[in-house]
């Protein structure tokens, strides 16, 4: 039996999606909101069986994977963000590279030699890797127009990962990959999806509330804003840290929004003029991980913002 565990957001889903098309093999999804990260624990997997791994720490997998491994599992993983101390096992297959400047998609379009680049492109533009994006694309001799079309559809694919469960999102990442997969060209799902106005449609309303928002600090090198307890505040809260990112690339930004839960969920961009520092700020806190550009704490207790806040500033000082 085959299984495809993935982050739920660009990166997650474009990765997969060239692999398929790669391999057209038939698989059981597994995947969730983009900070659903513990995907292996939901891997009822046996001897024989394979499993591929793309976006997501091996970290925060360990003890599953380590299980998996030595019930005769055979795994394979894609990923970016720092793994820990990885297994050493026959069975286990890492394709793993946490430069700042490369996402998973970049990893696996690597492996597949450039087959299916253009979706490469999207999802380095859905994780904020402009430049990365523009570089991974110059062969495919792409003009002005083409190459924002695939930056908003990266966009738009990694808005859709963002929220506290599924019922934050439009699509349930595991259907909008079905969909996805149906389209070999991104510019036709551009231009025949369904989906894809659905996505563009909430993505410009949500981020019209966002820009609305004041910083709840603001200094030189950074700003922290806090966002509201509600869906559209979930939604937003990554894709608008990427915008605020891209938009000021010398300061670094946090995004903290209150959760339904009672605590806060954090987003940290590094600046994109030095993309160092979100990973091991973020791990500085119990739930927090990610990589060196891009990093989040999944659960911060609502008496621990002054505490994230002096830290923001300390890893970023200007």
């Amino acid at each position: 039996m085959l299984f495809d565990a993935f982050n739920g957001d660009a990166d997650g889903i474009c990765a997969l999606h060239q692999l398929r098309l790669a391999e057209p093999l038939e698989s059981e999804l597994v995947t969730g909101v983009k900070r659903d990260l513990a995907l292996l624990k939901r891997v009822a997997a046996g001897a024989g069986d394979r499993v591929t791994v793309l976006d997501v720490t091996v970290e925060k997998n360990l003890a599953p994977l380590t299980a998996l491994l030595a019930a005769g599992v055979q795994v394979r993983w894609f990923d970016h963000h720092n793994p820990g101390e990885l297994p050493a096992h026959k069975n286990f297959e890492a394709h793993i590279d946490t430069s700042a400047e490369v996402c998973t998609s970049l990893l696996v379009d690597r492996h597949l030699g450039g087959r299916y680049r253009a979706w490469a492109v999207t999802a380095a533009f859905g994780d904020n890797l402009h430049g990365s994006a523009r570089k991974a694309a110059e062969p495919l001799g792409l003009d002005a127009g083409q190459l924002d079309a695939l930056r908003e559809l990266g966009e738009c694919l990694n808005y859709n990962a963002y929220g506290d469960s599924v019922d934050d999102l439009h699509f349930h990442p595991a259907e909008l990959y079905r969909r996805l997969h149906a389209y070999a060209d991104p510019f036709v799902f551009i231009a025949e999806a369904p989906e894809f106005l659905t996505l563009r449609q909430g993505y410009a309303a949500d981020m019209a509330q966002a820009e609305a928002l004041q910083p709840y600090e603001a200094r030189p090198s950074g700003a922290v804003y806090l966002l509201p307890d509600a869906a559209w505040a979930r939604r937003v809260s990554g894709v608008y840290a990427n915008d605020l990112a891209t938009r000021h690339p010398a300061r670094a930004h946090a995004l903290v929004t209150r959760s339904p839960k009672g605590h806060y969920v954090v987003s940290v961009r590094a600046p994109i003029d030095n993309r160092s520092g979100a990973d091991t700020l973020c791990m500085r806190f119990e739930t927090g991980g990610g990589r060196k550009a891009a990093a989040g704490i999944n659960n911060l207790p609502e008496g621990r913002l002054a505490d994230f806040v002096q830290a923001f500033y300390a890893t970023y000082p200007g």
